[in-house]
């Protein structure tokens, strides 16, 4: 892998299946790992229970999807009948590798708990422990996220509410630091004691 795109989208699949370490991406069917290979990602997936499962090695290549389509397009793979061509199918380190063929799969949306850490993921920089923007999130009413953010430069905590969209909110989540600030957007908060203030971007 020399091409720096490649090792980007490699890395930002690898942090976004991280999640699925700790639970399973559909029933019976856990996250064993995520490899590089040539032009494309080979995720890693034991199917069944511990003792008597088996593992696959499912292989996407980066022209075909972004990395935010991975985990709906292997929930997709793993919930539904799927027919390969032995072409398809061959072996890697004792797993059982399926070459997928992304445009002929129709992703299985992404659930709310997905979005929410996608934007949470989004606005944790570990880069920024220093002075942290995110400090707290809530999921709570039809599809809402509360961020609780606090601004370096004044006093204060921030509860912004945005609805969590089937896509991610890629230029609201770049755009929130300045949102905050915006008067019209604020009000008060009476019903949370965990912020000062409110931000409604429901709409935005």
């Amino acid at each position: 892998m020399t091409d720096p795109e490649d090792r980007e989208q490699q890395a930002d699949i690898t942090r976004r299946l991280l999640y699925f370490l700790n639970a399973p991406l559909v029933e019976y069917c856990r996250l064993r790992g995520v490899l590089p290979a040539p032009g494309a990602v080979r995720i890693a997936i034991r199917a069944g229970k511990d003792e008597s499962g088996r593992d696959f090695l499912y292989e996407v290549p980066y022209d075909t999807v972004t990395p935010y389509d991975i985990p709906g397009l292997l929930r997709a793979v793993l919930t539904g009948p799927q027919l390969y061509s032995n072409d398809d199918v061959g072996e890697a380190m004792g797993m059982t590798l399926i070459r997928l063929r992304p445009e002929e799969i129709t992703p299985d949306p992404e659930p709310e708990q997905g979005r929410a850490l996608t934007v949470v993921y989004a606005l944790s920089n570990p880069g920024e422990d220093e002075n942290p923007f995110l400090i707290g999130f809530l999921m709570h009413g039809d599809g809402l996220l509360r961020l609780y953010v606090q601004r370096t430069d004044q006093p204060g905590i921030i509860g912004a509410d945005i609805r969590l969209a089937e896509t991610p909110a890629t230029a609201l989540i770049a755009s929130l630091p300045s949102l905050v600030e915006e008067e019209q957007h604020r009000r008060p908060a009476p019903d949370d004691p965990h912020c000062d203030l409110l931000v409604d971007l429901t709409g935005w």
